[in-house]
């Protein structure tokens, strides 16, 4: 079963996401996708770990920025698992083939790759994710390219999770149980 949980930036999803996995399971695997480049990033990483080490929950943290499929793979089986966070994956695999001129396409190839890795997961697996889309165009073409791969990478794993919830200014929000459906 899988539960996808999007939201802005600092939205309070990655909050609620490790509340919530922790209410389905008192032992986490909790995949971190994030990469310290600057002193800001270091910073939002050790923030995440207070957060999960004060939670009283029981985590195991998996650091990989690149190979999130192939860890999903591994951990299938696991009673929960949370992925913090879809889009920071998104962002190192994209800028890990910049320049390729076949770029797209394999950044494609990975998030199928995740797609079939989520539909696939024995256990309970909750994916944090940005909501990119609502925000301004970005006016450079990698930018634009990222919003559009963030969107469609949302909307594919949001049709394989059972639950999606939306969390603006703290508070989740559950659609998928909302959808309209023609």
């Amino acid at each position: 079963m899988s539960i996808l949980v999007t939201g802005g930036a600092r939205s309070g999803k990655s909050s609620f996401a490790e509340r919530l996995t922790l209410s389905l399971a008192e032992q986490a695997v909790y995949v971190a996708t994030g990469q310290a480049f600057d002193e800001e990033m270091k910073a939002r990483i050790a923030l995440h770990r207070r957060q999960r080490e004060e939670s009283g929950g029981q985590w195991e943290t998996v650091e990989e920025p690149h190979d999130l499929p192939g860890v999903l793979g591994r951990l299938s089986g696991s009673k929960a698992v949370l992925v913090d966070c879809l889009t920071l994956w998104l962002s190192n695999v994209l800028l890990a083939v910049e320049g390729e001129p076949d770029r797209q396409e394999r950044v494609e190839e990975e998030i199928a790759r995740l797609e079939e890795s989520v539909s696939s997961f024995q256990g309970t697996l909750v994916l944090v994710t940005n909501e990119v889309g609502d925000g301004i165009v970005p006016e450079y073409a990698l930018g634009r390219l990222y919003r559009d791969l963030a969107g469609r990478m949302n909307a594919r794993l949001a049709a394989h999770s059972r639950q999606v919830f939306l969390v603006t200014a703290g508070i989740p929000v559950e659609l998928k149980s909302r959808e309209y459906k023609l």
